[in-house]
């Protein structure tokens, strides 16, 4: 997806993510040297994996690799943004979605849910012309409740689930990652390993603060009593969804890895390495190991 606003360093983060392209820096360099400016039309766009950066570009210029009526959500993508992504891939009105979603008891969801967020599966999305973002809205829940039923989740279980599921897809990385975050944060909630009940989670914080790109926060921030999904203040699990999680975030909530960790930290953001640790001294060495990465990675700061 190119979303409206998205220049051409957030274009061209998302071939490198999606694997269209390798190196940011050829793309972005073919960028700034194509003249005139380079006009991308927001929107869903088909293109093949490991592209040259030349042909790269010249696909999304051209009008064929845009998808008419195609949404794509990534797993993890908050609500806010995925009507966002709706309203730029199809026909239908930002404030037609807003709308839709602002009746919640419409949805079929559990009777906690005040929102959407959680149960918009992250999936891709082909609209018919002239659907009503409730349709557009109801397809995306269908999908998570299916999504749920193949897990073996009952539909007493849902709304706990999505919650759990949520927040170990805004926290884990690689893929074997999601099962020990998910054990991390039921060992903090064990009052005999993790005394205080608080799961510490940033991304529950930046949630709550309203940014939703976010996994790092202020110390002002995680101080902060009156946000509610502060979780270094507010013991216990957070108090509802914080994103759209998929099969696998969905997974590692069922089915956590046995283990005795209480801290992560992702030492390599290029590689996505965590570090999972027992002791706060082996955790603090670990911090260290992030700390001299980030410093030799300034473009992260």
């Amino acid at each position: 997806m190119i979303h409206d606003g998205d220049g051409g360093s957030e274009i061209t983060n998302t071939l490198v993510d999606q694997g269209v392209v390798k190196s940011f820096d050829a793309f972005y360099a073919i960028l700034l040297q194509t003249k005139p400016e380079p006009v991308f039309q927001p929107g869903a766009y088909q293109l093949k994996t490991k592209m040259v950066a030349s042909t790269a570009l010249d696909a999304l210029l051209d009008d064929g690799t845009r998808l008419s009526e195609t949404v794509v959500v990534p797993e993890g993508t908050a609500t806010v943004d995925v009507l966002q992504s709706i309203s730029e891939g199809t026909d239908i009105p930002l404030a037609d979605l807003q709308a839709a979603a602002a009746n919640v008891a419409s949805f079929g969801l559990p009777p906690e849910a005040t929102t959407l967020e959680g149960f918009l599966f992250p999936a891709t999305y082909t609209f018919s012309p002239g659907d009503t973002a409730q349709v557009a809205l109801q397809a995306m829940v269908n999908r998570q409740f299916e999504a749920l039923d193949t897990a073996g989740v009952a539909v007493a279980d849902r709304w706990s689930t999505i919650v759990f599921a949520s927040l170990i897809q805004r926290e884990a990385g690689l893929r074997d990652d999601y099962y020990k975050v998910s054990r991390v944060f039921l060992n903090r909630l064990d009052p005999t390993q993790w005394e205080s009940g608080l799961l510490q989670s940033d991304a529950t914080v930046a949630y709550g603060t309203g940014n939703t790109h976010l996994v790092t926060t202020t110390n002002a921030e995680r101080a902060d009593a009156g946000n509610l999904y502060n979780t270094y203040v507010h013991p216990g699990m957070v108090v509802g969804p914080i994103s759209n999680p998929g099969d696998l975030a969905i997974d590692a909530a069922l089915h956590p890895v046995d283990g005795p960790w209480l801290f992560f930290v992702t030492v390599n953001l290029d590689t996505g390495e965590t570090v999972f640790s027992t002791t706060v001294a082996e955790h603090d060495a670990a911090v260290v190991v992030w700390q001299n990465w980030m410093r030799e990675h300034p473009e992260y700061g």
